[in-house]
């Protein structure tokens, strides 16, 4: 068998046993709108480099020998004098939860490696319900335990994990304990190789949440592909009792349905509408949605439109649109660390509104889910992307069955924002074929889940002197010609010389420019030829922006990027320090020239697209 038909079969089978793991550990939907008892807060935390908490002197884990004890997560107390025990979690210090721990304390700044958490909580569970412990991310490798009992593992650094504790949540006092380990792997999910902070820790939110025993653990209500006039989707219900009738309202739209689930808890729905006011950015309206059962009520709020291509154009809701957008990553460049609430969430997706932006590219990972919803609210389209990036270990099924499951995940999470028009793959992938196989899949992968929205990935580009040439395969799987470029600062020459590039493009699709940019210190001025200026990155702006309106086919750009954000990659102790600075706002929030050139475009090309149409009324 040919190496490349055996990576095929390796990741077709790794595949199929991932999506049946799925099905048996499916996120519950909206579950932050349930019954819920908040964990975060102080949680006492122990550094642990050598993982002395989880395995023995001869390396073997604690939580697998015959006993199952042994390790930190028993969070024992000293019972009597004699007694040797070597950890203690009562008198440990406080880490702030969520919140990375890089940030927190001086001497994590740049660790890597293990601390284990502690909390106790008081709990009163109820007969009659079901209890689920959720987290909002831990980078990157998690061991949870409750009450001294492993629960399970989790790997993915960005997207959202949960265990059912019914049985084990006690009345009374309670104790969690996470070994949190941010370790960088060759085979994982991000790669060794990254440009961000490698933030560790418990950075968002923890709590518990109530359901009945029989619950609506999932739904999708969309508009229907290629029928702006239909709604459809499921409903699916969990627990003993799964053939219920289900009640789906939408008040406003003069929606109400009720349809019995199957054997599996499966309700399908199909409703004819009309008049509906469609999700845009300059309306971006949503539908108060609740949908029942005889012992379950869920509320969510819901946009509708639609986005396809034609040709070279992007439609949204059947009219051209141009996605003005930035990059952004999940960090608050005003206080140290990742975005911890919705107040920097906020913050970042105002600057990009002050931009005049209408599209945003969370990159290169799963945002907070709470970042997406407040897109679905504040009017700005979303790329949403997983962190296969640069080097992945393409020709290993365990990577590829860890990539698929973080994107399935995030597919889960946030197929009900009207927001996210665009699922990405990935980002700046060399070429070979395993990762072409690798890649193929992932997108196939992506259209078998959600059918609704663009496919796209940061493709990967070469050149031939002043000729950009796009011609990478996986192009042919996507609906976008996307890539990143970065002319007069990685390629070499002035910003005066980016008109001498020209752009061959293989692919008949609408593009989108996902990077460009370079570094400036907020502050620092010269002349347009002295790197590190402010005017240098201004003189960049207005050439590139020059050079790709050129190019036949440009729908939008996503430039690189919103903020100056911190990267161990970069350390020149003058113009870095360990900061890249390609940021339109410093990490004082001080806006830089180039932002001024970028919202000017912005500004004139909305009015040449007159999209303030795209809010009408079918």
């Amino acid at each position: 068998m040919k190496k490349n038909s055996y990576i095929s079969l390796l990741i077709l089978v790794t595949s199929l046993f991932s999506r049946i793991s799925a099905a048996q550990e499916n996120l519950i939907q909206n579950i932050s709108a349930r019954s819920i008892i908040s964990l975060n807060g102080r949680w006492n935390y122990i550094i642990d480099p050598y993982e002395n908490g989880y395995y023995d002197y001869r390396r073997e884990a604690f939580d697998q020998s015959k006993s199952g004890t042994g390790g930190y997560f028993d969070d024992k107390k000293q019972e009597d004098k004699s007694e040797l025990l070597e950890y203690d979690f009562d008198h440990s210090p406080t880490l702030a939860v969520p919140g990375d721990w890089n940030s927190q304390v001086e001497k994590l700044d740049l660790y890597e490696g293990t601390i284990w958490y502690r909390n106790k909580f008081t709990a009163s569970p109820k007969q009659g319900k079901r209890y689920f412990l959720y987290f909002g991310a831990v980078n990157y490798e998690a061991h949870v335990y409750l009450n001294g009992k492993k629960l399970g593992m989790h790997k993915g650094g960005f997207t959202p994990f949960q265990f059912d504790i019914t049985d084990r949540l006690k009345a009374g006092e309670n104790s969690v304990v996470v070994k949190a380990d941010n370790t960088r792997k060759k085979e994982e999910v991000p790669t060794i190789n990254t440009d961000w902070w490698n933030y560790g820790g418990i950075t968002r939110d923890v709590f518990i949440a109530e359901t009945p025993a029989s619950y609506i653990s999932d739904y999708q209500i969309q508009l229907s592909k290629g029928n702006m006039g239909q709604i459809e989707g499921f409903i699916q219900l969990s627990g003993a009792e799964k053939s219920q009738k289900v009640t789906v309202e939408i008040p406003a739209a003069g929606i109400k349905t009720t349809v019995k689930a199957d054997t599996s808890g499966r309700a399908l729905i199909k409703l004819a509408v009309n008049n509906l006011e469609y999700w845009s950015p300059e309306s971006p309206k949503l539908y108060d949605v609740t949908i029942s059962t005889s012992n379950d009520h869920i509320s969510d709020k819901i946009g509708f439109r639609s986005i396809v291509t034609k040709g070279k154009d992007i439609l949204l809701n059947g009219k051209p649109v141009f996605l003005r957008g930035i990059s952004i990553h999940d960090e608050n460049p005003l206080i140290a660390g990742r975005a911890r609430s919705e107040g920097d969430l906020r913050m970042l997706l105002s600057w990009a509104k002050e931009l005049n932006c209408n599209f945003v590219r969370l990159a290169h990972y799963p945002h907070n889910e709470e970042m997406v919803r407040l897109a679905d609210q504040m009017g700005l389209m979303v790329w949403a992307e997983v962190p296969v990036y640069w080097t992945i270990a393409w020709d290993n099924p365990e990577t590829y069955k860890n990539a698929e499951a973080q994107m399935s995940t995030l597919i889960t999470r946030d197929k009900n924002r009207a927001a996210v028009i665009v699922w990405s793959v990935g980002n700046e992938t060399p070429l070979s074929d395993s990762r072409y196989t690798f890649m193929s899949n992932m997108a196939s992968h992506v259209r078998s889940m959600d059918n609704t929205r663009l496919v796209a990935a940061a493709l990967e580009v070469h050149r031939k002197g002043f000729e950009v040439i796009v011609d990478d395969s996986l192009g042919e799987k996507l609906d976008l010609a996307s890539f990143n470029e970065y002319g007069a600062w990685y390629w070499g020459g002035t910003p005066k010389e980016l008109s001498k590039y020209h752009f061959n493009i293989k692919y008949n699709k609408p593009v989108v420019i996902t990077e460009f940019g370079g570094d400036a210190l907020a502050g620092f001025h010269g002349d347009e030829d002295t790197r590190w200026t402010e005017e240098y990155q201004e003189a960049l702006y207005v050439n590139q922006l020059n050079m790709l309106s050129k190019i036949d086919g440009l729908r939008g750009m996503t430039p690189w990027i919103l903020a100056d954000f911190k990267s161990p990659r970069r350390p020149h102790p003058l113009y870095q320090n360990f900061y890249n600075r390609k940021g339109l706002y410093s990490e004082t929030g001080k806006k830089k020239k180039a932002f001024f050139i970028l919202k000017k475009f912005y500004d004139d090309t909305e009015k040449k697209y007159n999209i303030k149409s795209y809010g009408a009324s079918k």
